[in-house]
């Protein structure tokens, strides 16, 4: 019997081994359970593509990370900030005050928190009307650890929809459960005053005087917190905003200060006794809509900008670090020299600097290469002039070099060859960013500098800087198989032009151009995915299954007109109850090789839950036709935790893939990377974290690294007497017989004794364990990272022998002749 009740580091688990396991296996033990397997009965041939991840700028995974942009908001996209308020501070949003009313565009969760006062018995209320249709806006009590994201706060949400028709109670606490929703009767476009009171530990909401809805705050974490207000995907507008707290009420008229007219992802930076203008210039861009001015109006001194990479972390910097980059620069008036520099946080200390100078009135690319001669994890990139005059800047680039960077390639060596370690072997490159309508392919090739940027679905200044192209680089450097996602709305001949650019020989057209782009040979891409959840955001409509079928036809078409071996996945949206699906079906049979399914993998049920349904799919197909090819791409597996409970998930996940054997073409865990603590997007998935300075990986990383290392081809019988149902149970072989690999999950929270029982392989000479095992909310940070990995243990050398397998664990039992 083999527990480990507490972590060990794996050398002292490699020491100590051999002598645990031969003791441990001479005790007697009452099993709760047997794993019979049967090595010499085959039943399935497993995907080598079971290891995949799911990689799309959400949360920032590329833009921020990956891609080796130290500079974030590098075309100046981003509008000025918007004022900032007194008393007030804002999550996000466009938040403008209009003659005592407040103001703010459609934003997926923006917030307007009262900081000065935590509120234990009080109330908020708001005068609130709609300018358009969408989602729903209104308060927020009991907020607490508020920071940018949709869900990225504690507390409790009362909203009015936009049709005036329904108040929505929610609670998040990094999260969102909903708790009701009241019908209601208003005029949505004219004032209707929304009103919450919190007293003894009850929450009261009024629609226009009116008591809608009591409800008891039983969460002794949302006891008291701040008031606010929030949209959600709604053009809203507020006044008469009163605030009571210790029997005293407070009218707010919503007092600002005016940020300086520099692009929200930048700082002014001044030094010296000067005078200064900044402009956010929208007629004379190099790319995109913007570029920045700057201009030393008087005085002595610098005036410049300042970047501190995304959400401002800082841009971490090591003593002798050697940082390259290009900035675009022109002016009428200005003499003296332009000075690129690293400083401190503070400004203070400079740790690098190059002057530039010999500007012209005309745009010019000035390249630099800058040596820190500091180490510093909070840096940031100043641009200034110390003379009079104006200038012009646009498309600022900052990445590091040599070792610092992938093979040589604009990507960050340690998230890349972190995702190297974690063994996988296939990447898809999309998601919903790919039903941005400006999301094209053609934008996403050539000069980087000269690619537009584009309003994206997570981010709407999003860069073209790193596209397919780039990623499709990036699969080949690392050996990933790659697959990817394109707009359903490119045209035809667009679609062609691209399959020509990355298939076609050098001497076609769209060759030829590729070529001149710095690589010569063919991408060779084999998966292509026609759209993204199509048919998902409003429902079971007709119209939109049929358009999908249309573009679908389309674009198979231009495909195949340039290359026949493409494998196309169709990604209408899978609904089994529904008519549609079977229509998606009987059109598409025979064109698309794969329906892309994205389950949900957060729960320790969840492969029960996606077995079930893969099994019904392709029963369905079968039943359509008989003689189908068609089979499933699980693209994007879902939660919003990377806990051990998400790990836990995850494998069943990957058992019951197994379990469906060539039906399946890959399994993409999602997200593949996630900035730390960076949630704005409600993807709080990912397997591997960063900072600027530091990456590890998260239980579900080394679950999916655990699976891959121990890949074997062959699903062989096996069974278990569990009766408790916590036990989920494959096991796999070599083709040549030399080697069996038991995957187990224990999702109970007991341990479970079992008797395993191995037959069909013949003279066993070495027998280990690997088990990663903890609470269900545990997790990995940047002072633990290897808090929770597995662990390794040698075994007695036997076909049958008996093991306690840990409560919430995920144990691999490898056995060698």
């Amino acid at each position: 019997m083999i527990y480990l009740g507490k972590r060990i580091s794996l050398a002292s688990a490699v020491l100590a081994s051999t002598v645990l396991a031969s003791a441990f296996s001479l005790l007697h033990a009452q099993t709760n359970a047997t794993i019979s397997v049967d090595a010499t009965k085959i039943k399935q041939e497993i995907t080598p593509y079971l290891y995949g991840s799911c990689i799309e700028d959400v949360n920032h995974e590329i833009y921020g990370g990956l891609y080796d942009q130290r500079i974030f908001g590098e075309s100046f996209e981003e509008p000025v900030p918007a004022p900032k308020f007194k008393d007030f501070s804002a999550y996000e949003g466009d938040w403008r005050a209009r003659d005592n009313e407040l103001v703010i565009t459609s934003h997926p969760g923006a917030k307007l928190i009262y900081n000065q006062k935590e509120i234990t018995d009080g109330s908020i209320a708001t005068d609130l009307k709609f300018t358009g249709e969408g989602g729903n806006a209104g308060l927020l009590v009991c907020v607490s650890q508020p920071g940018n994201g949709a869900d990225n706060f504690n507390d409790y949400e009362i909203s009015l929809a936009t049709n005036g028709k329904r108040v929505v109670i929610g609670k998040h606490k990094k999260n969102f459960e909903p708790v009701r929703e009241i019908p209601v009767e208003c005029n949505p476009t004219e004032w209707n005053n929304l009103k919450a009171v919190m007293k003894n530990q009850q929450i009261e909401i009024f629609l226009n005087d009116k008591l809608v809805f009591t409800f008891e705050n039983k969460d002794m974490t949302l006891k008291k917190g701040y008031t606010a207000l929030r949209v959600w995907n709604s053009n809203t507008e507020f006044r008469n905003l009163k605030i009571m707290a210790n029997n005293v009420s407070q009218a707010f008229s919503f007092a600002t200060t005016q940020e300086k007219s520099v692009s929200y992802q930048w700082d002014a930076y001044e030094k010296g006794d000067v005078k200064a203008n900044y402009t956010l210039d929208e007629l004379n861009a190099y790319n995109g809509k913007n570029s920045q001015t700057i201009e030393l109006t008087s005085g002595q001194g610098v005036v410049g900008i300042a970047n501190s990479g995304l959400n401002r972390w800082g841009i971490a910097t090591r003593n002798g670090q050697k940082f390259q980059g290009r900035l675009y620069l022109k002016s009428n008036d200005y003499k003296g020299n332009v000075t690129v520099s690293l400083q401190s946080a503070d400004g203070e200390k400079e740790y690098a600097r190059q002057e530039i100078g010999k500007l012209t009135d005309q745009w010019k690319k000035y390249p630099f290469t800058i040596t820190s001669n500091a180490s510093d994890p909070k840096a940031r990139f100043v641009i200034y002039i110390d003379q009079p005059g104006k200038i012009w800047i646009d498309q600022v680039t900052l990445m590091s070099t040599g070792k610092d960077q992938f093979k040589g390639l604009p990507f960050r060596n340690d998230i890349s060859q972190t995702m190297v370690d974690q063994k996988l072997t296939f990447l898809r490159y999309g998601g919903t960013m790919v039903n941005a309508p400006e999301y094209r392919f053609k934008k996403m090739i050539g000069d980087p500098d000269k690619r537009p940027p584009y309003r994206g679905h997570w981010y709407r200044y999003s860069t073209n800087a790193f596209g397919i192209e780039d990623f499709l680089k990036f699969c080949e450097a690392t050996g990933f198989t790659a697959a990817f996602a394109v707009n359903i709305e490119e045209t035809p001949e667009d679609i062609a032009d691209m399959v020509e650019y990355l298939n076609g020989p050098a001497t076609s057209k769209w060759g030829k151009i590729r070529t001149q782009n710095g690589h010569p040979e063919p991408y060779n891409i084999k998966y292509i995915g026609i759209g993204n959840e199509e048919v998902l955001f409003n429902g079971d409509r007709d119209d939109e299954y049929n358009h999908y079928i249309e573009r679908f036809h389309l674009l198979y078409d231009a495909i195949k007109s340039k290359d026949t071996s493409i494998k196309l996945i169709n990604t209408a949206w899978w609904r089994p109850e529904s008519p549609n699906v079977e229509k998606v079906f009987r059109a598409l049979d025979g064109k698309a090789d794969y329906w892309d399914y994205h389950p949900w993998a957060n729960e320790l049920t969840s492969g029960k839950t996606v077995e079930a349904e893969l099994k019904e799919m392709k029963e369905l197909f079968l039943k359509w036709n008989p003689k189908t090819t068609m089979k499933c791409a699980l693209f994007e597996e879902n939660g919003n935790s990377h806990n051990i409970e998400r790990a836990l998930g995850h494998v069943t996940v990957q058992n019951a893939v197994r379990r469906m054997g060539d039906f399946m073409l890959t399994s993409c865990a999602a997200n593949a990377l996630q900035p730390y603590l960076q949630n704005d997007n409600g993807w709080d998935q990912g397997q591997i974290f960063f900072t600027p300075s530091q990456v590890w990986g998260m239980p579900p990383f080394y679950a999916q690294k655990m699976a891959s290392e121990n890949h074997q081809p062959l699903l062989v019988s096996s069974t278990t007497t569990d009766k408790s149902g916590k036990l989920d149970v494959t096991a796999t072989r070599s083709k040549d017989g030399k080697q069996l690999v038991l995957h187990v999950a224990n999702t109970g929270d007991m341990p479970i004794t079992t008797q395993l029982d191995i037959k069909g392989l013949s003279k066993i000479k070495k027998v280990k364990s690997i088990t990663l095992s903890g609470k269900l909310e545990d997790r990995n940070t940047p002072e633990e990272p290897e808090k929770f990995i597995p662990i390794e243990m040698n075994m007695k050398n036997d076909a049958k022998q008996i093991y306690e397998i840990a409560p919430y664990s995920y144990t691999i039992f490898v056995y060698s002749n």
